[in-house]
């Protein structure tokens, strides 16, 4: 009798323990959502959008969005190693990171090598890395400065369905290395111009057949869409894999933030998918 007596008790507790969890992941959740899709300032020259869709309920996956005083406009997006709850707490970790450097210093490069400062330490007891690409775009003078810590670059499709060869920017993922200085590259970007940022959960989706999507499906797609506006290409990317995959549960975060050069319209937006 005792026995069962705690044998039932053990089973509320637990039942108890699973609804409170849920409870603490749909919060966790939000939280993600919310800052995922923070302030959104007003740029010139351009629009701009970002989407993350996390494989589970979140995500390590980030990208985020900082207005700098000159003008420029400085841009994130990251792929922390892993997927669920401690990937997502190592986005946190790196959003915080981001968002202390963006204020102090001078572009791309010294931005990573501030975070890698900042965070090292952190990822080294934890195991764990972050590829981070960071950009900064100038209105003014129409270029895009840019420094990678083990990220892939951005896609540029020039407006005549071009795709435009970019000077590499090769670094090491932040956590790889201690004291690491990273160095950065510029490229001129054109009026009408596409930009396009994004994690390998893109390029690396699978469809039945254990294929992967690729970076060379994902530029003919851009090419194809370029006159689109930046919304209705990230209908047109996420329509893309949901065609590409044909349902199959989805592997990893995919993210992307898209950018096009347009001197008539000022804005700036944040939008966040549901899960495919």
């Amino acid at each position: 009798m005792f026995r069962r007596e705690i044998s039932i008790e053990k089973e509320a507790s637990n039942g108890e323990l699973d609804r409170t969890l849920e409870r603490e992941i749909k919060l966790a959740r939000n939280i993600q959502m919310k800052l995922l899709n923070g302030n959104e300032p007003a740029i010139k020259n351009g629009t701009v959008s970002g989407i993350s869709i996390p494989a589970r309920l979140i995500g390590g996956d980030y990208y985020d969005f900082y207005l700098l005083p000159n003008g420029k406009l400085r841009i994130v997006i990251g792929d922390v190693m892993g997927k669920g709850i401690p990937a997502a707490m190592l986005m946190i970790l790196t959003r915080g990171a981001f968002r202390s450097a963006a204020e102090t210093t001078k572009g791309p490069a010294d931005t990573l090598t501030a975070m890698n400062n900042a965070i090292y330490e952190d990822l080294r007891v934890l195991g764990s890395f972050v590829t981070v690409l960071c950009a900064d775009w100038d209105p003014e003078k129409q270029e895009l400065s840019y420094a990678s810590a083990g990220h892939g670059l951005p896609l540029v499709v020039h407006s005549s369905q071009q795709l435009v060869d970019i000077p590499v920017a090769k670094g090491v993922m932040l956590g790889g290395l201690p004291d690491v200085v990273y160095n950065q590259n510029t490229v001129k970007i054109e009026e009408e111009d596409l930009l396009f940022f994004y994690t390998d959960g893109i390029t690396e989706a699978q469809n039945e057949n254990g294929d992967m999507y690729r970076t060379e499906r994902l530029e003919k797609m851009l090419i194809e869409n370029v006159d689109l506006d930046i919304n209705e290409l990230e209908n047109v990317v996420t329509h893309s894999l949901e065609s590409f995959t044909k349902g199959l549960p989805q592997k990893d975060d995919i993210t992307m933030v898209i950018m096009k050069v347009n001197r008539e319209k000022t804005e700036i937006a944040s939008y966040n998918s549901p899960i495919l």
